[in-house]
């Protein structure tokens, strides 16, 4: 399995890179360039025009090596990887309508809130219902680090796992607004999910590639996007990931492991939500010298410090490394390990 594993993150690694070289140019000559907040960092307006949907190198990638190294799993019987692929496919369908709403209009405004949330809640319940059917989920929670599972109702469940859903799916939305940020703090949650698998084996084989696989895929994909970036994932790229985040914590049925793996995109809405609450609440103050978190830094909040943006990519990065490993071991006994 470990070699399986190995496989799918270097086939993805090069298939990301290598889409990359022909994407981005393509991106480029037909003029596919993100419009930026104008409400955003003074200086965020020279990234104007840098190609957006870069994410669609990394799902091309993750999809490959689903269909390629995965394929003996399809074979046994064994489609959780597939199950999490579409999901997250899915999503990243909702974001690519989303970018392309962007480019038409030529501003940074695509489709309406109302319609995304609705739209990811009706995707997110079906998966819910399709992890349940075929035996993947259970209307129990598992805590991490107590070892120790809740009995739930399951209509309870299937509205907490919905709501669970569309809310990481933002949050990594969130995430992505600056060169790299969302790749490199989701680069270790895959890694530790791809751990997981690994350690607990068996039926988490497939899943393993999958997850695997986005690491490798995200690696490939840095090459373009670490600032300064050549392109961005756009919503294309930032909604499959998300999908593809809290899809792995499902179907190896822990969602709460979402709490501290996912700490720092916790963080970037948090931020969101304080300061539109601080907002009102004052009439026109703001908390953080703007929302999510990593603008706050950026413009800098607190130390004065005007925290660059590969440095931001490092602190996140970083801090997502040590909750994944924090997160690793917070479930690895689940199995008895």
């Amino acid at each position: 399995m470990t070699t399986r594993l190995i496989t799918a993150f270097v086939i993805a690694f090069i298939l990301s890179a290598g889409i990359g070289y022909f994407l981005v140019p393509w991106l480029r000559r037909i003029k596919a360039g993100q419009s930026i907040r104008e409400d955003g960092p003074v200086w965020h307006m020279s990234k104007a025009g840098t190609p957006t949907m870069g994410g669609i190198m990394f799902i091309a990638a993750v999809s490959i090596v689903c269909v390629t190294v995965g394929f003996s799993d399809m074979l046994m019987g064994e489609y959780g990887h597939i199950f999490v692929l579409v999901f997250a496919l899915i999503y990243g369908a909702i974001g690519f309508l989303d970018d392309y709403e962007k480019l038409r209009k030529k501003q940074n405004l695509g489709l309406t809130a109302k319609k995304k949330f609705l739209l990811q809640l009706v995707v997110a319940i079906a998966f819910i219902f399709l992890l349940r059917n075929f035996g993947y989920l259970t209307p129990n929670l598992y805590i991490p680090f107590f070892n120790v599972t809740i009995p739930v109702p399951e209509t309870v469940y299937f509205v907490f796992a919905a709501f669970v859903i569309v809310g990481t799916v933002n949050s990594v939305n969130l995430t992505d607004g600056v060169d790299g940020l969302a790749a490199g703090t989701s680069l270790p949650v895959f890694i530790c999910y791809a751990c997981l698998c690994l350690a607990w084996g068996g039926d988490f084989s497939a899943l393993g590639i999958f997850a695997s696989g986005v690491a490798g895929a995200l690696l490939g994909f840095l090459i373009y996007n670490f600032n300064p970036a050549k392109v961005f994932m756009g919503d294309t790229g930032s909604l499959f990931l998300g999908g593809a985040v809290c899809a792995m914590a499902f179907a190896m049925d822990m969602p709460l492991i979402l709490i501290p793996l996912g700490f720092m995109y916790i963080i970037e809405t948090l931020s969101d939500i304080i300061q539109v609450a601080y907002f009102k609440a004052t009439h026109g103050k703001r908390f953080f010298r703007m929302a999510p978190f990593h603008h706050h830094l950026e413009m800098g909040g607190w130390s004065g410090h005007k925290w660059k943006e590969k440095e931001l990519f490092c602190l996140f990065t970083g801090i997502s490394a040590f909750t994944a490993v924090i997160s690793f071991i917070a479930v690895c006994g689940r199995y008895g390990i």
